[in-house]
């Protein structure tokens, strides 16, 4: 297999994607569950919810890829997910963390705090919950970003280094952070902000693609990045028919289902460098 650009590698990401179904656990949060689960099925992985703190960890060691999601949760969750995210990384499972709204609250940001140190494999979140994560900042408004992407890339390259996991900052435009490489994405539309569970949902996508190529020639950073792109993909061909927010939904779930690799590359522009750096 050729990988020699980040084009060729986000395209053959995606062709694993579809073409090994992975088996994706999701503890999430309860305001996402379903349209998580239809863009899991709409990108051809398979999902599954199991968040019972003895079911979890079980379940977590054999999906393909597990998704760490903090963004409403109880007491069980809190128990659970760091049971399962330690079940993963023992038996060689990637796995995401979305660190939903941490920063100033008093139990998911201990809490994230708790799973960071479980070696993610991604950490996929937008520009304020990466500073508050990276002990850079308080977080944002709720799930909403006060921060510029291009403001705490220094916070997420740092996290990076210190955690071992590739760092995804969703804003404005995408930038995917890794130990040797910075990678700037451009695509999508400003509708996904307004339709619930695109970011959340793009979490289990990460860690759909990172368990489609696990144990092949390509890396976390090209499997992150191709999720990222094709939920941005999807967003622009979804904004060429859509009216409102309501038939932008149905339309992107479409355009995630019908979307072949090829065609991703095309909507996407790429801008890469060698090593993380402060500015893109």
């Amino acid at each position: 297999m050729t990988t020699r650009t980040p084009g060729i590698r986000l395209q053959h990401s995606l062709e694993a994607l579809r073409e090994r179904n992975p088996l994706v656990h999701c503890l999430t949060n309860t305001v996402v569950q379903q349209i998580t689960a239809d863009v899991l099925l709409a990108v051809r992985a398979a999902p599954a919810m199991v968040d019972h703190p003895q079911e979890a960890p079980v379940f977590a060691a054999v999906a393909d890829g597990l998704l760490i999601n903090t963004g409403t949760v109880a007491p069980s969750q809190v128990t659970a997910m760091p049971a399962a995210a330690r079940a993963a990384r023992d038996a060689g499972r990637p796995w995401v963390l979305d660190p939903v709204a941490v920063g100033s609250l008093p139990v998911r940001t201990p809490l994230a705090q708790e799973l960071l140190a479980l070696e993610p494999t991604a950490i996929r979140a937008n520009a304020s919950e990466i500073a508050a994560l990276a002990g850079a900042g308080v977080g944002g408004r709720g799930v909403d970003s006060l921060d510029s992407v291009d403001a705490v890339l220094g916070a997420a390259r740092d996290l990076a280094r210190r955690s071992g996991a590739v760092v995804a900052v969703s804003g404005e435009r995408d930038v995917i952070v890794s130990a040797d490489r910075t990678t700037v994405l451009t695509s999508g539309d400003a509708m996904l902000t307004r339709v619930i569970g695109t970011g959340c949902s793009l979490g289990a996508t990460c860690a759909a693609v990172l368990g489609a190529t696990r144990g092949s020639t390509l890396t976390p950073h090209d499997a992150v990045l191709a999720a990222h792109a094709l939920h941005g993909a999807a967003g622009t061909i979804a904004a060429r028919t859509a009216p409102g927010v309501g038939s932008f939904a149905v339309a992107w779930l479409d355009a995630l289902d019908t979307l072949v690799p090829e065609a991703v590359l095309a909507l996407v522009r790429l801008e890469e460098t060698s090593a993380p750096t402060d500015a893109a």
